[in-house]
């Protein structure tokens, strides 16, 4: 039985980099409550679907966590990746690992702010969206929604969607699905964006 932590605690686990140019770089992740680092398994099945669309993409990551998923595009050649997250020592985690990494501002960008709010004043454009929100909080769709209303998709553009498997959502007609795998808890998307006349 794993013991349990402190509430003082903040000790680190570690995200693995798979491929890229930092592939095989282990990144700290601290310990918070409801961050839910991607597995290497998972990640792995994403950037399969994936392959060659990763490569000078245009990346929102928009519950960005630990970050797994926008690192993991940005070390396969993403042009640039955002990584919103709400969570204030989150968020400077993340910022420490840019340092890190010694990834420029054009290239990563860490915005430690509310995920719905931001984007609807955001007047950035991609083509890769990573949706993880965090489970029970009914976030998906608003975020769907506002991506949507707000213009920030590029036609053509590849959603990656993870959420409770139990979770009643709509999948709006602009958003045609690829790939899906669930198990007994999680659904896994790639869903692809079609401007609608």
């Amino acid at each position: 039985m794993r013991a349990k932590k402190s509430a003082s605690s903040k000790s680190s686990g570690f995200i693995r980099i798979i491929s890229g140019k930092w592939r095989g770089r282990k990144l700290p992740v601290i310990d918070s409550e409801g961050l839910r680092p991607t597995t290497d398994r998972t990640k792995e099945t994403l950037f399969n679907w994936l392959m060659q669309d990763v490569v000078d993409a245009q990346c929102l990551d928009v519950f960005a966590g630990s970050g797994s998923l926008g690192l993991e595009a940005l070390s396969r050649y993403a042009k640039s990746v955002t990584l919103i997250e709400k969570q204030k020592d989150i968020a400077a985690a993340l910022n420490k690992i840019k340092a890190l990494l010694q990834a420029s501002d054009s290239e990563l960008t860490v915005v430690n702010q509310d995920a719905v709010a931001w984007l609807k004043q955001c007047r950035g454009s991609y083509n890769l969206v990573f949706i993880d929100p965090p489970f029970k909080k009914n976030l998906l769709q608003p975020v769907i929604d506002t991506l949507l209303s707000q213009n920030l998709l590029q036609d053509g553009a590849l959603l990656y969607i993870e959420h409770e498997i139990e979770l009643d959502w709509q999948l709006p007609p602009q958003l045609v699905e690829i790939k899906r795998k669930s198990t007994r808890q999680v659904c896994s998307l790639l869903v692809q964006f079609q401007a609608q006349e």
